[in-house]
């Protein structure tokens, strides 16, 4: 018995210690992406900031500024302007080929020119590491001076979609290894006291079912009817969670009528009744419902006084 229990306790440990690597490996995955993807942002500012005074330089305009660069979406940016502006389809995608072209994470892009005032594109482009994808159409006609709004978007970089996979199989990994750890650490349901269905051991709280009764250390506190119909289903799976919609189902189905507020006040009035041992406690599991916790080392307790 004793060589089993120090078996149980070695792979619980090992299982933690396996839990706790895999959460540090996401997580320092996770970090090592967002450090790289905030460095590509400021890298990709500057270049569109260059772009922005560029494209007022060809303007004839040398002295408003350009706006806040902002990302829109992901992987896409928008450069904005102070003034409006005039400017020539050939010169923009020169100006954007010889920034972005030789750029790390840049080579691939689509440019559209929208109309600040409508959201309408005026002018846009495709361009390709592989030259012969490019999509560019109406060359050599001046747009006329308005206010105009440039978004650039990148295509997703190869190392960027390996990060996502390896971070959503690192996820997958860890909620595998969290289930069997939880599998093996699980407490066992709590036992009847005696082979009476109506009477349960709960820690060190004796659930009288029959009698409508909680009974500890010689103190007894009395439950109403609709306490102990709840409370009997707790007990019947001590440790498990318990369904909101079961709960009201089995217990206000009958009279026709459910009100979820009353759940709430009956979960309230049990809590206080089990104040009496602090390792048995009704718990909120969000989304979901409710679950009757008592601590092992209560039921281990209980069970070596009897």
């Amino acid at each position: 018995m004793h060589l089993s229990r120090n078996l149980l306790s070695g792979k619980r440990k090992f299982l933690f210690a396996l839990l706790l690597l895999s959460f540090i490996g996401v997580i320092c995955v996770a970090f090592s992406s967002e450090d790289s993807d905030d460095f590509d942002f400021a890298r990709r500012e500057v270049l569109l900031r260059r772009i922005g005074h560029e494209i007022l330089l060809q303007s004839g305009d040398s002295t408003s500024r350009v706006l806040p660069i902002t990302k829109i979406a992901e992987n896409e940016y928008q450069i904005r302007f102070e003034n409006e502006l005039t400017f020539l389809p050939d010169s923009l995608m020169s100006i954007t080929r010889r920034f972005l072209d030789n750029a790390p994470l840049s080579s691939n892009y689509i440019v559209t020119v929208l109309n600040c005032d409508n959201s309408s594109i005026i002018y846009g482009y495709a361009i390709s590491k592989n030259k012969k994808d490019d999509i560019v159409t109406c060359k050599g006609r001046r747009q006329p001076k308005a206010c105009y709004r440039i978004n650039i978007k990148f295509k997703p970089t190869g190392i960027t979609t390996a990060k996502m996979g390896y971070l959503l199989g690192s996820l997958s990994f860890l909620a595998f290894v969290g289930f069997i750890f939880l599998r093996v650490v699980k407490p066992r349901k709590a036992l009847p006291a005696c082979q009476h269905t109506n009477r349960f051991a709960l820690g060190s709280v004796l659930f009288d079912a029959k009698n409508r009764k909680l009974i500890t250390d010689g103190k007894t506190i009395d439950l109403t009817g609709t306490e102990t119909r709840v409370l009997l289903i707790f007990a019947s799976s001590p440790n498990e969670t318990i369904e909101r919609s079961r709960i009201q189902k089995e217990i206000w189905e009958d009279e026709g009528v459910i009100v979820g507020r009353s759940l709430d006040m009956f979960i309230s009035k049990l809590r206080k009744k089990l104040e009496m041992d602090p390792n048995i406690k009704i718990v909120v599991i969000r989304g979901k419902g409710y679950k009757l916790e008592i601590a092992l080392a209560a039921k281990l307790g209980d069970f070596a006084e009897r």
